[in-house]
C-alpha cells in the first residue's frame, strides 16, 4: 500500500440498483472527496455481470453502442441495446436489456427470447465474441427462450459465448433461490423447478450440479449445455478488464458501495470480491451503501473499515466528505 497520504483515492462502487448507475454513484463520491480537500480521486465503477456491466466494459474497453429490434420477456416487440469493443470482435450484451426484471414479473411466461436475439444481433454485426452479462432478468426458463432464438436464426456462425455470472447458483436451486424475486410464490417455485428439471434432461449437456448455470434462472445453464458457452465469475473479470489490481495498489484505500450490503455481498458480488482483493493486498476499504445488512463478522471477512449509509447522490457525496475529512486528517 502506499504511504503517500497524496496518492489517490480509488473510488470504484457498483450500481444502487433501480436508483443510481455505478457512474453516478462514483461520481457523487468523487465530488465528496473533492469538497473534503483531497487529492482527484481515481473513479473506476464497477459491475459483477448484471446491471451496468455493459457501461463498465465499454468505458474499460472502448468502442461503441449498437441497436436491435428485440421482444421483453413477455414477448413485446422493444428497440434494446448492445456494444461493440475491440475493433468490433467482442460484443457485450446485458441479459437485462431484453430480459429484464423492469419489463414487470411474471414468473411463468417470462422468456429470453429477446436475450437470444440480442446475441444473435451481435454475431451479424460481426463478433466472434460474445460476453452476455445476466445478472436481473426477469427469467427462470432455462434459457429456452433464448436457445430458441438462437436456433431461428441458424446458430452462431461459430462466435463464442463467454457468460459473466453475477451468481454462483446452479441449476437445480435458481428457481427456489431467485424465484420469489421475480414474483412466484411457492407453489409457482415448485413448478419452475419441474419445468427446469425435465428441460435439463433433454440438453445436450446436464446443468444439474454446475455452479453458475442456475444464473439468470437458469440462462447460463442452457447456454452452456447447447452452445458451449464459458461460464466466468462476472466480478472478477470485470474487475480484471478495469486493471483494477494494478489502480488498487497505487491508492492510498479504496471506497466501494452498493444499494444493500448484506450476506450476497461475500457471495459472488463485486463488492465481496473488491474486499478479498484489497484485504489479500493490505489496502484499507471503506463503503458508502444504500442500506447496511451485513453484520460485523461477515465486515471482518473483508477487512471493511468504515461504512456510511446514503441513498440519494447528494446524500452520497456528503458522506464521502465526511469519509474524505476523515482520510484528510488521518484518522481514516
Amino acid at each position: 500500500m502506499p504511504k503517500d497520504y497524496e496518492a489517490p483515492v480509488l473510488v470504484a462502487p457498483d450500481s444502487f440498483k433501480g436508483t443510481l448507475r455505478a457512474t453516478e454513484v462514483a461520481a457523487a463520491i468523487g465530488r465528496g472527496l473533492e469538497r473534503a480537500g483531497l487529492a482527484p480521486p481515481d473513479l473506476c465503477p464497477v459491475a459483477d455481470g448484471g446491471e451496468g456491466t455493459l457501461e463498465a466494459l465499454l468505458t474499460a474497453l472502448g468502442g461503441e453502442t449498437a441497436g436491435a429490434g428485440a421482444h421483453d420477456p413477455l414477448g413485446r416487440e422493444i428497440q434494446a441495446g448492445f456494444a461493440l469493443v475491440e475493433d468490433g470482435g467482442t460484443a457485450i450484451v446485458e441479459a437485462a436489456e431484453a430480459s429484464g426484471l423492469h419489463f414487470g414479473q411474471a414468473p411463468w411466461e417470462a422468456s429470453t427470447y429477446g436475450t437470444g436475439e440480442l446475441i444473435c444481433a451481435a454475431v451479424d454485426a460481426g463478433a466472434q465474441v460474445v460476453l452476455v452479462g445476466v445478472g436481473g432478468s426477469a427469467t427462470t426458463d432455462g434459457g429456452a427462450g433464448a436457445l430458441e432464438a438462437i436456433d431461428a436464426h441458424g446458430g452462431l456462425g461459430g462466435a463464442e459465448l463467454v457468460v459473466l455470472c453475477d451468481v454462483r447458483t446452479p441449476w437445480e436451486r435458481c428457481a427456489a433461490v431467485f424465484g420469489p424475486q421475480k414474483g412466484a410464490d411457492e407453489a409457482m417455485v415448485e413448478r419452475l423447478a419441474a419445468r427446469l428439471n425435465d428441460l435439463a434432461a433433454d440438453l445436450p449437456r446436464d446443468p444439474r450440479g454446475v455452479a453458475m448455470t442456475g444464473a439468470a434462472g437458469g440462462l447460463a445453464g442452457g447456454l452452456w449445455a447447447v452452445h458451449g458457452a464459458r461460464l466466468e465469475p462476472g466480478a472478477a473479470f470485470v474487475l480484471d478488464a478495469l486493471d483494477f489490481g494494478d489502480r488498487m495498489r497505487a491508492a492510498r484505500c479504496v471506497i466501494t458501495g452498493e444499494g444493500q450490503l448484506d450476506e450476497q455481498t461475500l457471495q459472488g458480488k463485486v463488492v465481496g470480491e473488491i474486499g478479498t482483493r484489497t484485504r489479500q493486498a493490505g489496502v484499507p476499504l471503506h463503503a458508502i451503501v444504500g442500506r447496511n445488512a451485513l453484520d460485523r463478522f461477515d465486515a471482518r471477512m473483508i477487512d471493511l473499515q468504515r461504512v456510511e449509509e446514503a441513498s440519494t447522490a447528494e446524500g452520497i457525496a456528503a458522506a464521502a466528505e465526511r469519509l474524505g475529512t476523515l482520510l484528510r486528517d488521518h484518522r481514516a
